[in-house]
C-alpha cells in the first residue's frame, strides 16, 4: 500500500517553520515513521503519538503549533479525541487524516473545530497546502493581534486617579457585552476615547467603526447619515447611498451628542436597536444591520435621565448601562501624567527634544482648572512648545503660553488684559471668543443649549464657534 504520494515526485515542502511543532497521532507505524521523517527533514519539530489516549496526553504537555489526527483508531478515535482537545487546545490547528473518509465526517470534523481534512494515501503536496495555509493564517492574526495592541496602546487612558480607574473597569465590562451604551461627560473629557477603548476591546474590534455628530450635522442630514436614502428620493439623489447604520453593520456605530438630535429621529432609533430593522430614507424596503451602539452626551447620567430632550424609551433602553467621564478638576492626580503624555507625543510629531517643566511650573499646571478638560490641556502642551525656543520651561513661559492661575486673574486689571489689542474689533473678538467660551462651559458643552441661553440661532453659533476656533471648550 502506498503510504505517500506526491505528484512531481519530489518531497519538498514549502513553508515556514518558524520551530513550528507538529504532532502526528496515528495508530499506523508506517504513517508515523514516513510523515515524521518528511516534516523533520524540512525543518520542523515533530512529536508522534500511537492511539488517542497517549495523543490527548501529548496534547495537554506539548501543545503544538499543528496537529495530524487520524479520524480511525482504536481504544479512542480522532472525531472524540477532537470533540475533547479542540475547546482545550484553541491554538493548535487539527487536521484530520483518514483512510477511507466520508463527506459527512469531513463536514462533522469541520464542525467540530478541525483545520482541514485529507485522505490517505496522504499527498505531501496537499501536507505542504494544509501547512502553509496553517502558518499563513497564524501568522495574519499574530499580526493583527500586534497592530490591534498597538492601537489599544495609542488610544491608551492616561492617568491613575481613581475615577478613571473606574472608568476602565467599566470600560472592560461593557465591551463584553453588545447592548447599547450612553458615555456621558464635559466637553473635551475623552468621551470618544473611552468609546474607541470599548470599541477596540470587544470582539467587534476587526469590524469598522464610524461616528455620526448631533451638534455638528445639519438636523436634515442626520437621518440620512444614519439610515442612507434611496436614489431618487431627494433631487440631485442620483444613486442610493448606504447610510452608517448599514455600512458599519456588525462593528461599532458611535452616535455623539444624542441630546442633539431630533425626537422624531430618536424614536426611529429606538425602534431600530429593537429590533435591528430600518429603511432607508424614501425606501419601504426592510433592512437588517447589528451594529453596537454607543452614544455620548455632555449631559450626566442623572440630567440625561430627566432631560426632555431625550425620548423616554431611549432613557430606558440606557438605565444602567452609562459611562460617566469625570472632568480634570476632579482627578487633578491624572494632570501631570497627561502633561508628560501629551509633552512626549508632541516633541516626536515636531522633532523635537522633550521639553523639561519645573517643579514650580508643574505645581501651577497640577493647580489649574483646565476647564476645557483633557482637550484644553493637549492643546496648551503644544502651545507651549510653540512658544518656548528654550528646553526648559518655567513660570514665566508658561504664562507667555497662556496659562493664568486663579489668584492672579482676580488681581489684573480688564484694561492691562486688553492694551496688546490695537484695535476695538481686535478687542471685541477677544471678549467674545472668551465669552462663547464661558457660556458653552456654563451648558456643559450643548451648544443648542447655550444658543438658546444667550439668544443666539444655533447655526450661527457654530459659525462663531468656528471662526474662532474654539475647539478646546
Amino acid at each position: 500500500m502506498e503510504i505517500l504520494k506526491t505528484s512531481s515526485g519530489s518531497h519538498h515542502l514549502h513553508a515556514s517553520k518558524n520551530k513550528t511543532h507538529i504532532l502526528i497521532i496515528d495508530d499506523e507505524g508506517p504513517i508515523r515513521q514516513v510523515l515524521s521523517e518528511s516534516l523533520r527533514d524540512e525543518g520542523y519539530f515533530v512529536t508522534t503519538s500511537t492511539d488517542g489516549e497517549a495523543g490527548l496526553e501529548a496534547l495537554k504537555n506539548e501543545k503544538p503549533d499543528i496537529c495530524f489526527l487520524d479520524i480511525w483508531m482504536p481504544k479512542l478515535d480522532g472525531i472524540e479525541v477532537l470533540k475533547k482537545a479542540a475547546p482545550l487546545y484553541p491554538d493548535t490547528s487539527f487536521i484530520m487524516i483518514s483512510g477511507h473518509g466520508t463527506i459527512e465526517t469531513a463536514v462533522q470534523s469541520t464542525k467540530l473545530g478541525a483545520w482541514d481534512f485529507v485522505e490517505k494515501p496522504l499527498s505531501l503536496d496537499k501536507i505542504s497546502l494544509v501547512i502553509e495555509n496553517v502558518l499563513k493564517c497564524k501568522n495574519e492574526k499574530l499580526e493583527k493581534l500586534a497592530l490591534l495592541n498597538k492601537l489599544r496602546n495609542s488610544i491608551a487612558l492616561v492617568g491613575e486617579s481613581k475615577a478613571l480607574q473606574s472608568v476602565r473597569e467599566q470600560i472592560v465590562l461593557f465591551s463584553k457585552e453588545s447592548f447599547p451604551i450612553l458615555i456621558s461627560g464635559e466637553t473635551g473629557t475623552g468621551r470618544e476615547l473611552v468609546c474607541h477603548n470599548i470599541h477596540y476591546m470587544s470582539s467587534r474590534a476587526s469590524r469598522p467603526m464610524t461616528e455620526i455628530n448631533c451638534s455638528t450635522l445639519p438636523q436634515e442630514l442626520i437621518e440620512i447619515e444614519m439610515f442612507g436614502i434611496e436614489k431618487g428620493s431627494l433631487p440631485g439623489i442620483d444613486k442610493t447611498r448606504k447610510g452608517k447604520l448599514e455600512l458599519v453593520d456588525e462593528g461599532t456605530l458611535i452616535i455623539e451628542q444624542i441630546e442633539e438630535m431630533p425626537d422624531v429621529l430618536q424614536n426611529k432609533l429606538v425602534q431600530f436597536i429593537q429590533t435591528n430593522r430600518f429603511e432607508r430614507v424614501g425606501s419601504r424596503e426592510n433592512l437588517s444591520a447589528y451594529p453596537r451602539i454607543l452614544l455620548t452626551t455632555a449631559y450626566e447620567s442623572q440630567q440625561f435621565q430627566v432631560s426632555e430632550r431625550i425620548h423616554p424609551e431611549l432613557k430606558k433602553i440606557i438605565l444602567g448601562h452609562v459611562v460617566s467621564v469625570p472632568p480634570l478638576r476632579e482627578r487633578k492626580e491624572d494632570i501631570l501624567p497627561l502633561v508628560f503624555h501629551f509633552s512626549d507625543i508632541i516633541a516626536k510629531q515636531m522633532a523635537m527634544f522633550r521639553k523639561t517643566i519645573s517643579e514650580q511650573g508643574l505645581k501651577l499646571l497640577e493647580k489649574h482648572t483646565w476647564p476645557g478638560n483633557i482637550r484644553e490641556l493637549k492643546n496648551y502642551i503644544e502651545r507651549v512648545y510653540i512658544l518656548t525656543p528654550s528646553d526648559y520651561v518655567d513660570i514665566h513661559d508658561l504664562r507667555f503660553a497662556g496659562l493664568v492661575d486663579k489668584k492672579e486673574s482676580k488681581n489684573l486689571n480688564s484694561a492691562d488684559d486688553l492694551s496688546g489689542m490695537s484695535t476695538f474689533r481686535e478687542a471685541r473678538a477677544e471678549f467674545e471668543k472668551e465669552y462663547l467660551i464661558k457660556k458653552i462651559q456654563e451648558n456643559g458643552g450643548n451648544i443648542s443649549k447655550t444658543a438658546e441661553a444667550i439668544g443666539l440661532e444655533r447655526s450661527y453659533l457654530h459659525r462663531k464657534i468656528k471662526s474662532y476656533g474654539i475647539e478646546a471648550v
